[in-house]
């Protein structure tokens, strides 16, 4: 049973989500039956787990089944309203197109230009509302500027505007056709036979929330890493070598720079550490192959207490779309996750009464995965003072650490291109700001414990900025992808976020 304080503090917080929703539903009412079937997403995406904390508070334990079974149905609703929402929003696009069409069919009055005429005007001329010359608009050289202008269509993207933007220029009008994805492949294909390899487009979505096609020089492609980037990837890997050996000793209890010749004792578990680690990046790797995309050499975080934070990871090439930047963000943290799991897992099997490793009960409490799986395989070991693990346990503890670690939603790393990828660069910025508040909160109400305070460093300065955008940025993933970046962030949640004492205690977990 709970105590006072949180039974008060988990009602607090229902009434915080409710509050939320109830908010949503607010925000969701102007915007119709798009709106409302969104906010409905959010609201089957929360009821489990409001459902399961509010059980626990007023003093129900709901198995870990019962939750499953609840997120699975959740999921299932999630992805029925996706569809849902996608048909509606396929409608009421169609309906605006077709009064834009009807529009350029009005005859103008004697006074007005057409808003055709008009627009063709400016579409076919490399200045906006000033004869300029097309030099002076965009360093763009006119020839290849009318080029361009010529892929445009009306069964493509209707250009009206075109405005200069660094090296390249901008292109404002309607989208006309079927979808994203096809007007982008239509758009790409005639430029590259215009003007070959020395272009990019890109269809993005403007500050006024209309599709808008930016063309750049394929100069502004990333570049691959510089010697002295390769240099400092080397460093870093030798760095990293000597924290996850550090890491291990003090966990074995010794020091490993005042104790070499223990080397093969710290050796094993820096090797375990190092599986999660190469894990992660052959897993960003796989997919960056599928997608044609180069990856970067990583560059690695030391650490001295968990022996590495991860790496951070550059992408060498452009990106086709946000699909494509969710499954290369995902696939790193899936297969550095599932080999820390499986390394988990094993090590509870191979605890017994005798094992090499003595932790406090108390050590499984600081994480609601990693507890509630103890608890599955440990049992009433854990109302233990001092519980007995193999070594692989400690070693997947640290690379769930690790992954979550990187999973979380910001800036470039996996978790804030995942958000990205899903949700759009608006709201990814949103859960950087928010991801940074919140871990200084944490950083300063526990300053006992230096790891949050460095990872937050780290995420300010070298994290923070959100990934280039995409060729085709308009195009969200589907509903299946939207499901898994959901879950690895709960899966992030659940591995980070210890179980309070109260509840730990009612569950058997923590002498």
């Amino acid at each position: 049973m709970f105590n006072g304080s949180e039974t008060t503090a988990t009602i607090l917080l229902i009434l915080l989500a409710l509050g939320v929703l109830a908010w949503g539903f607010k925000r969701a009412q102007p915007y119709g039956k798009l709106g409302i079937l969104a906010w409905l997403q959010s609201v089957v995406l929360t009821v489990p787990w409001l459902l399961f904390f509010g059980l626990l508070a007023a003093g129900i334990y709901f198995n870990i089944v019962g939750l499953l079974f609840l997120i699975v149905i959740s999921a299932g609703l999630y992805i029925y309203l996706g569809k849902l929402l996608r048909a509606a929003g396929e409608d009421e696009l169609l309906q605006e197109r077709s009064k834009k069409l009807l529009n350029d069919q009005q005859p103008a009055t004697s006074t007005e230009t057409s808003e055709a005429k008009e627009t063709k005007t400016v579409a076919q001329s490399p200045l906006l509302s000033q004869s300029k010359n097309a030099a002076e608009v965009a360093p763009i050289p006119e020839e290849d500027l009318k080029s361009i202008q010529e892929i445009f269509g009306i069964d493509t993207f209707f250009s009206t505007e075109t405005i200069p933007y660094q090296e390249g220029v901008i292109f404002k009008g309607n989208l006309r056709g079927a979808s994203p994805e096809e007007v982008y492949s239509r758009l790409a294909s005639k430029l590259e036979q215009r003007l070959g390899d020395r272009y990019r487009l890109f269809l993005v979505e403007g500050p006024e929330a209309k599709p808008v096609v930016i063309v750049l020089p394929s100069s502004n492609d990333p570049q691959p890493a510089t010697a002295s980037q390769k240099a400092l990837a080397g460093v870093l890997i030798v760095a990293s070598i000597a924290t996850t050996l550090e890491a291990s000793s003090l966990l074995l209890k010794f020091d490993f720079f005042n104790n070499l010749e223990r080397f093969p004792e710290a050796l094993p578990m820096s090797i375990g550490i190092w599986t999660v680690l190469v894990a992660h990046e052959l897993g960003h790797w796989w997919q960056g192959r599928r997608y044609n995309v180069r990856i970067g050499l990583p560059f690695l975080i030391p650490s001295w207490q968990i022996g590495s934070f991860g790496a951070i990871t550059r992408f060498e090439s452009l990106l086709a779309n946000r699909t494509a930047l969710f499954d290369i963000s995902l696939a790193g943290p899936a297969v550095g996750g599932i080999v820390s799991l499986l390394l988990l897992l094993s090590g509870l099997l191979l605890s017994h009464d005798g094992s090499s490793f003595q932790v406090p009960s108390q050590f499984f409490q600081s994480s609601i995965l990693v507890g509630t799986l103890a608890k599955v395989f440990l049992g009433a070991s854990l109302h233990q003072t001092l519980v007995d693990i193999h070594p692989l346990t400690i070693i997947g503890w640290l690379g769930l650490l690790i992954t979550a670690l990187n999973l979380m939603p910001a800036g470039q790393l996996d978790g804030g291109r995942i958000v990205q990828a899903i949700y759009g660069r608006k709201i990814a910025r949103r859960t950087t700001i928010a991801t940074l508040v919140i871990l200084a909160i944490i950083a300063f109400a526990n300053p006992a414990n230096p790891l949050i305070l460095y990872w937050a460093i780290v995420i300010l300065f070298l994290q923070r900025s959100q990934e280039r955008p995409n060729l085709n940025e308009i195009t969200e993933p589907d509903d299946t992808r939207a499901i898994l970046g959901l879950l690895a962030l709960f899966v992030m949640a659940a591995i980070l976020i210890p179980w309070t004492p109260g509840i730990a205690g009612r569950l058997g977990i923590g002498g």
